[in-house]
């Protein structure tokens, strides 16, 4: 199930509502006569002089209703960006020169290879560790500038102690930020643990709908908020006012789908345990990714993707279909992934068919 405990607003004038209600009432207009329910899309480039936009690199009121709930649901201040790669660029960016990031072995392998090529250009130093052992990351915190966490994990859906870790990291002066794609803020605020940033790549769950490219940043931090939107305005890694009107569109039934969806992968968990060909589940007990590996290894991994009707071989993640992919069919994943590692993103159907589907490409793995 979905957290309802009530949000903790980022203004105290604004009453404190559950997450459903936020999901649903934030970034709204005005209440007007004859005023438009939705944010319309605002197609435009050029504002008219004397405002405060003045330039669509600036703002969009189409991004501000977005910003505005998915700001309200993390509890902070949201900028929109064109990815989340865009949005994890931004972060690494602001990096000083020769500094020490901190991040994990399994993370997001494009943002594991954006911090390897400004390591091997000598911008950054990176340091790798793995975020269940808190204690090895707390002695990597001594000197870092950053440290990135992600919680849990991708593929390999290890939890971080979030609150541990930010403590340490804040008492030796870094800044952490916490990649929350996996878990949404239905499911975790890290910004309650103090953390100084949350990102997620919004093409995921936030927009549900595997239609949206778009990422986003959230802080408390005004003017940690001052300096990125600075530097986003300077790079020009804004979203499109359609992206993130569909984003919006796709945030007022967070709630529903991951509640959903989560209900589906707590029940597949149980049935993909007790299955032959199956040989381990990863499950970190919240959220709707699965990762499993195989009796039979490499090769009935990538047997089960091409066997199945409903679940789509694809390499995203977060919508309402069921995806699946063997991660390391890719060069550029960790090395330490294993090589049977199929990653399940489940979907809102109903689970009978999923589970019916899978099992039938299963049986066919045993023997």
């Amino acid at each position: 199930m979905a957290d309802q405990s009530p949000v903790v607003p980022a203004s105290t004038s604004q009453p404190v509502r559950r997450p459903a209600t936020v999901a649903v009432h934030a970034g709204r207009p005005a209440r007007k006569p004859d005023a438009p329910f939705n944010e319309p899309i605002t197609m435009a480039s050029v504002y008219v002089a004397g405002g405060d936009v003045e330039y669509a690199r600036y703002g969009n009121p189409t991004w501000a209703a977005f910003e505005e709930a998915l700001g309200a649901l993390e509890g902070g201040r949201c900028l929109s960006f064109a990815s989340g790669l865009a949005a994890v660029a931004c972060v690494l960016d602001l990096v000083g020169q020769d500094a020490k990031v901190v991040m994990p072995r399994h993370s997001y392998q494009g943002t594991i290879m954006q911090l390897g090529d400004l390591e091997a250009r000598g911008r950054l130093k990176g340091v790798l560790v793995d975020i269940e052992d808190t204690d090895a990351v707390i002695a990597a915190c001594d000197d870092a500038a950053l440290v990135w966490l992600e919680s849990p994990t991708n593929p390999a859906l290890e939890v971080a102690d979030i609150a541990a870790i930010t403590k340490a990291a804040h008492a030796a002066g870094a800044y952490v930020v916490v990649d929350n794609t996996f878990a949404t803020p239905l499911l975790q605020q890290p910004l309650l643990d103090d953390v100084d940033l949350v990102l997620h790549s919004a093409t995921k769950y936030i927009s549900g709908h595997s239609d949206v490219l778009m990422g986003a940043l959230v802080t408390r931090d005004e003017q940690l908020f001052d300096v990125l939107k600075k530097r986003r305005d300077l790079t020009g890694a804004v979203p499109g006012p359609m992206e993130a009107w569909l984003a919006l569109r796709g945030l007022r039934t967070l709630h529903l789908r991951v509640e959903r969806a989560q209900a589906n992968a707590q029940e597949l968990v149980a049935r993909l345990g007790g299955h032959p060909a199956v040989a381990k589940v990863r499950y970190p007990g919240f959220g709707a990714v699965i990762g499993v590996e195989f009796t039979q290894g490499v090769l009935a991994a990538e047997l089960l993707v091409q066997k199945t009707k409903l679940w789509v071989h694809a390499t995203s993640l977060g919508g309402v279909e069921s995806t699946f992919e063997r991660r390391r069919r890719w060069k550029t994943e960790s090395q330490t992934i294993p090589e049977d590692l199929v990653r399940m993103s489940v979907g809102i159907e109903d689970v009978e068919d999923l589970w019916d589907d899978l099992r039938v490409a299963l049986d066919t793995l045993v023997g």
